[in-house]
């Protein structure tokens, strides 16, 4: 009868009983010293896994913004290929402009041809342009480059070389190149070789900088005149270039998906690779959580074990077996929830000041060494992407209720009689 009126009254007074026992025992002043320092292990595990994958999903998100800002200077946002573009290219930059997404556009074409200079040869992209309107397609802020494009419109025989390839051919100031397209080469007409004077050398960004050549769109056509599958393009600009291929899709739909190719179709090599890299280093950090997880179950077990007797004593008071489970979840999810919110706060803190830590860091460990230059992240940027930090904080909570299931069950399981019966 006590007992009956116990849990009648602790039932009044808190209406959800497992939730105030699994509270109790998660927050109980005298513990068990070894059972709080394996609680105390399980939250750090969770946190810390939590915290740096929360850190590295921002850094590669950093990584692939950083990737499309430098490749965007040379790619396309939406390249649309058709053979009628050359006979009335104006039409479709009408059509195209119409769409409010469509920032600018502008007809260039493309292909490849061997540069030769002072007995260097390099193979390059040749992209032919008119430069009055590539100034306003152009993804690149630099000034200087759009100084370089109205240069290159009062050049007759110009080229604008990319840093990298004027390096490769040891071209430092404005000289002469001769060019020879790569049909040409094929067919062994090397008389067809054409000379054109360096007016200046631009940043096309460090992915495809290595081979890109600008010269105007008249002396492209002359020069591929004898290539064939060298055919006008259109190339757009639009407003977010995330959406890029719904941009695309809706600017000119009667051309179909073969026609209209946004950038992250045309380069999805590279970034279907980077996408794969943090998918796989999201898994593999996602096992620090794992590892937390099993110390929470480690910790129920013990606390089944040492809980014997009351869990017992509960049972006898009339809890049922699914009363003794939300017991047990209730105490492994305090510590997932306090690991995971804790790892959260971290890991969104560190990814904000991550460049800054690096920057004192780096400062530090120059001035123990001397005549020492270590650098270390200081360019790295970094992006947070708070859906993905919810869906991190999810994946956590997920793994660490899935960790109470065990011990629970294994709580509900106690026979209170066998256990009472030496008490």
């Amino acid at each position: 009868m006590p007992f009956l009126a116990l849990r009648c009254k602790l039932q009044g007074m808190f209406k959800p009983f497992s939730l105030f026992v699994g509270l109790r025992y998660s927050f109980a002043k005298k513990y068990n010293f070894f059972l709080s320092f394996v609680s105390l292990i399980s939250v750090l595990g969770v946190s810390l896994g939590v915290m740096v994958l929360i850190v590295a999903l921002s850094i590669i998100n950093g990584s692939i913004a950083t990737m499309r800002e430098e490749t965007l200077k040379s790619v396309p946002h939406v390249t649309i290929d058709d053979v009628n573009i050359e006979l009335n290219w104006e039409d479709y930059i009408k059509r195209s402009m119409s769409n409010p997404d469509v920032v600018a556009a502008a007809p260039y074409l493309e292909g490849e041809a061997v540069l030769r200079f002072q007995g260097a040869n390099q193979f390059a992209s040749l992209r032919g342009v008119i430069p009055t309107l590539e100034s306003e397609v152009v993804d690149n802020p630099n000034q200087p480059y759009r100084e370089l494009l109205q240069l290159l419109e009062e050049t007759e025989n110009g080229i604008i070389l990319g840093t990298q390839l004027a390096g490769a051919l040891n071209i430092y100031n404005s000289a002469e190149v001769n060019i020879t397209t790569l049909g040409s080469l094929l067919q062994r007409s090397l008389g067809n070789a054409r000379g054109y004077k360096v007016i200046g050398f631009a940043d096309f960004g460090f992915y495809n900088n290595n081979n890109i050549a600008l010269i105007n769109l008249e002396s492209s056509k002359k020069l591929f005149a004898n290539n064939s599958g060298i055919d006008l393009r259109l190339r757009l600009k639009v407003n977010d270039v995330l959406r890029a291929e719904e941009i695309a899709t809706s600017v000119l739909p009667e051309l179909g998906d073969k026609s209209v190719i946004p950038w992250n179709e045309a380069q999805a090599s590279l970034f279907n690779a980077l996408n794969m890299e943090k998918i796989l280093t999201s898994f593999m950090l996602l096992m620090i959580v794992v590892i937390g997880a099993v110390n929470i179950v480690s910790t129920l077990v013990m606390v089944v074990s040492d809980k014997s007797a009351d869990i017992a004593i509960i049972r006898a008071m009339g809890a049922s077996r699914a009363s003794v489970v939300k017991i047990f979840v209730v105490q492994g999810m305090v510590a997932g929830l306090l690991g995971t919110f804790i790892g959260a706060l971290l890991g969104v803190a560190l990814a904000n000041y991550i460049t800054k830590l690096s920057l004192l860091l780096e400062r530090f460990i120059n001035s123990i060494f001397d005549d020492r230059n270590i650098y270390l992240i200081s360019h790295l940027q970094t992006f947070i992407n708070f859906s993905e930090v919810l869906l991190v904080c999810v994946a956590a909570f997920i793994i660490c209720f899935l960790a109470t299931l065990y011990p629970a069950y294994r709580a509900s399981k106690i026979q209170p009689a066998e256990v009472l019966r030496y008490e």
